[in-house]
């Protein structure tokens, strides 16, 4: 399998699978003399992991990485830093009675077809667990650019829908975001979100959400007019991400019921300060950085592992049914929020150190 690595001068390497021994990750091309601990990094993972409300899947697994190279007292050494995270809580055999057939909507039909091969053990490469690694490697471009950008540089994403209910994005609460097990930025909405995801994994189904990712403190100049947009990039950093389908770059699809005045986000020069009356751009013209806060959604399907009975085929051809049991999120979104804050630290970082090699001699 090719394609196991993304970004271009910060750049990291993904391995394992969902019931092997471990995953982990290694990143290259980061910067020295960051100071960086596992606790750093602990942070961040203990957000994404499994098994922390009775809204996602109940696998428990720790997710505690060990640092086996690239750190030396406290900082890092400009070398690659290889991470490792030991798997811990797989039930191998709940795949058992499913692993000759193909879950609809799922990637088992077209990996089989591509590889001729798979491990059907929680999806084994395919699995949403390879996401843990992605946040370790987020956790250290996280680092790096508080260390370059200061205390004004900050990340912070939200569920903003679940299935048919989205939520009041001008009721955002960061600190309510966090202290809720859906993410989610508008108190007002969790008692129905509960009763209404409560309802569907008593039904044996699932449902998908809508995942929103904001970052402050970008400086203007990140990115290039035309085959390396930082919308571009972020798409596709976001796109990568298990079970999403679809990207919007602040307005996004909206943008096309605008008109030209609605659109323009009109700009006004205060003393030595240039504001914007709007951001439907989502801090982003022409591929390159606005100074704007930077607002990425993007839209995750349902799980396909479900309980109910569906019509699919073996890996014989056959015609057959599956009905999926085991561990699975019923809105497996929920957990794709520190998934989403990750992979924008990585890509901001990365066209971070490609403006400073060209533009800041």
């Amino acid at each position: 399998m090719s394609f196991n690595t993304f970004g271009k001068i910060f750049r990291f390497t993904t391995w394992g699978e969902s019931h092997g021994p471990a995953i982990g990750c290694v990143v290259d091309g980061c910067p020295p003399n960051i100071k960086i601990s596992e606790k750093d990094i602990q942070i961040e993972l203990n957000k994404r992991k499994p098994g922390q409300s009775k809204f996602t899947t109940q696998r428990k697994e720790d997710d505690k990485v060990n640092i086996l190279s690239g750190v030396f007292e406290g900082k890092t050494t400009g070398t690659p830093i290889s991470m490792i995270i030991y798997n811990k809580d797989m039930r191998s055999r709940d795949y058992e009675t499913i692993k000759n057939k193909f879950r609809p909507g799922h990637a088992d039909y077209t990996y089989f077809k591509k590889y001729g091969i798979r491990d059907y053990r929680g999806g084994g490469r395919q699995s949403a667990r390879e996401t843990a690694s992605r946040v370790a490697a987020g956790a250290i471009a996280k680092k790096v650019l508080e260390n370059k950008l200061g205390s004004r540089y900050k990340v912070i994403g939200a569920v903003t829908q679940i299935g048919i209910l989205g939520c009041d994005t001008s009721k955002w609460n960061e600190k309510f975001i966090s202290k809720n097990p859906f993410f989610c930025p508008d108190k007002s909405i969790i008692k129905l979100w509960e009763k209404y995801l409560l309802s569907i994994r008593k039904a044996g189904s699932s449902c998908g959400a809508i995942i929103q990712v904001r970052a402050k403190g970008v400086p203007i100049g990140l990115g290039a007019p035309i085959y390396s947009k930082l919308d571009m990039d972020l798409a596709a950093a976001m796109m990568s991400i298990n079970a999403v389908k679809g990207v919007n770059i602040g307005s996004g699809m909206n943008s096309a019921q605008l008109t030209g005045e609605q659109n323009s986000d009109e700009i006004i020069q205060k003393g030595k300060k240039t504001n914007f009356k709007s951001n439907n751009a989502g801090g982003i013209l022409g591929g390159i950085s606005s100074g704007q806060d930077i607002v990425v959604s993007f839209a995750v399907k349902p799980t396909s592992s479900i309980l109910s009975s569906r019509k699919t085929i073996d890996k014989f051809g056959k015609n057959t049914s599956i009905s999926v049991k085991g561990r699975h999120d019923p809105c497996v979104g929920i957990r794709a929020v520190p998934i989403g804050e990750s992979m924008m630290h990585c890509v901001l970082l990365d066209h971070y150190l490609m403006n400073v090699a060209q533009c800041k001699s």
